[in-house]
């Protein structure tokens, strides 16, 4: 199949409507503080008053915390992001006095040692009894750095769970800990539920192809599960350079809404209801898939769609034909066909196909609705769409009723054919779908590709997919 020679496919400015050129931004990073509600609201340690190693509790922001051989330290030598830290030495520890209400997922710590000590090893420990008895979480953490750090853990115990952390050598060296952050874990196999939603972008096929940029963020080449800067030091100042990724002004707009979102790194497995992996489908409200570049494999299609018919939400975003940017003989629009039409599920279960074509146009042609989430949500109205080379869409209401055109080709009757975005729902899930990348795309990237600003281009890209995201995440 020919390749796209353009840079950026997708993104690449119409003739008619040249984008403005893109200026270099570096890449900020905020100071790791939040003013406003996180998806998992850190324990910052700067509330609660403890000057003393002897062992005692202290009523922090989260709760009671007991310290042994350890304080909150405000000095200059005490490494922190606000006014306290935990100091901890000898063999000590900090551990909850209470229950998380919602399970624990993900856990991430800040750490480094104090002033400028020898380093020392440290572990998480977790409870699902009320500290009955305890279980080591991960591997064992050094801290040698003068600087804070984040170590990541992954629970996933849903149910009553507390955490400790263990100083275990390094006698009397002392380490900090600040800003230990546990984000809620849903389990079973339905999404879970709550008013903050998770959310999970791909980056398992192939979205850092070529010259695209697909992803949240993008590190060394790598598309991490956890984006970095760790996203509770997002405030609703946070510029979307804060992640290096050309859909970073999406996650960001999401945690700035309060909720949780996570990559899918290459090399991550596309299950659902499988308890082995950490990012089983299971455990979010919304996966994201923008512009794949690898075909699904039919046990990723079968996790798909099992997925969305047990109530998960699906946004599928394709490309115009001839953009395969790995030379792999598989373009997005074939990609989200095969898923469709080749599945052991359920042939066109959304009840729409992505054409084989390739339009540059901006449209106004919009459903006009009081009353639909996408089109009228919380973020305002939609009323028109930027292909900039994109795929459109062919309708099929016999094949699934619920089937609804939202954003069609300029001119034509908003029928079932020419249709720019549309969206559906399949058993207890939803699925949205919009046949260009160029809309999603911020501008930034990675070093040396070239991507340019749709999210800002007009005053609904941000709306739809944001919108779009709620409504599938069921808000």
């Amino acid at each position: 199949m020919p390749v796209c020679s353009r840079p950026a496919c997708s993104a690449w400015p119409s003739p008619a409507r040249p984008f403005r050129t893109p200026r270099p931004r570096p890449r900020q990073r905020p100071p790791l503080r939040r003013t406003s509600a996180p998806p998992a609201s850190p324990e910052t340690f700067d509330s609660g008053t403890k000057t003393a190693y002897t062992t005692g509790s202290v009523t922090l922001g989260s709760g009671s915390w007991t310290l042994n051989d350890a304080l909150l330290g405000n000095t200059t030598a005490d490494h922190k992001t606000g006014t306290q830290s935990v100091r901890v030495r000898n063999v000590g520890s900090l551990s909850m006095n209470f229950n998380t209400p919602s399970g624990a997922g993900v856990v991430t710590v800040q750490h480094a040692v104090y002033g400028t000590d020898g380093s020392s090893a440290w572990e998480l420990w977790a409870s699902s009894n009320s500290s009955s008895s305890y279980a080591k979480v991960g591997s064992t953490i050094t801290s040698s750095s003068t600087s804070l750090s984040t170590a990541s853990f992954t629970v996933n115990l849903s149910g009553a769970v507390r955490l400790q952390i263990r100083k275990i050598s390094g006698g009397t060296n002392r380490i900090n800990i600040d800003n230990v952050t546990i984000e809620q874990y849903g389990g079973g196999t339905t999404p879970p539920t709550g008013t903050a939603k998770k959310f999970l972008f791909d980056g398992s096929h192939g979205e850092l192809a070529g010259n695209a940029d697909w992803v949240l963020d993008v590190n060394s080449g790598v598309a991490s599960a956890l984006p970095t800067p760790a996203q509770s030091g997002i405030t609703s100042t946070t510029p979307e350079t804060y992640w290096t990724g050309a859909i970073s002004a999406w996650g960001v707009a999401l945690v700035k809404r309060g909720h949780t979102v996570e990559q899918l790194p290459a090399g991550g497995r596309i299950t659902y209801g499988d308890a082995s992996n950490s990012q089983d489908l299971s455990r979010y409200n919304v996966f994201v898939v923008d512009e794949p570049n690898v075909v699904f494999t039919a046990a990723e299609k079968t996790a798909i769609l099992r997925y969305v018919q047990n109530g998960g939400g699906l946004f599928m975003i394709s490309d115009h034909i001839i953009s395969d940017r790995n030379n792999d003989g598989w373009d997005s629009p074939e990609i989200w066909n095969d898923l469709m039409q080749n599945n052991s599920v359920q042939a066109n279960p959304f009840g729409f196909a992505v054409n084989s074509d390739n339009i540059v146009e901006n449209s106004s042609n919009a459903l006009v609705s009081s009353t639909n989430p996408i089109m009228n949500g919380a973020l305002g109205t939609v009323s028109q769409l930027s292909f900039h080379n994109g795929a459109t869409m062919t309708l099929n209401p016999t094949a699934n009723s619920t089937v609804q055109g939202l954003i069609w080709r300029v001119g034509v009757a908003k029928g079932n054919s020419s249709v720019m975005a549309a969206s559906s729902t399949f058993g207890t899930g939803r699925v949205v779908i919009i046949g260009d990348s160029s809309p999603a795309d911020d501008g930034t990237g990675s070093p040396g590709n070239t991507v340019y600003d749709g999210w800002n281009e007009n005053v609904s890209h941000a709306r739809l997919h944001l919108n779009a995201s709620l409504w599938l995440a069921k808000m």
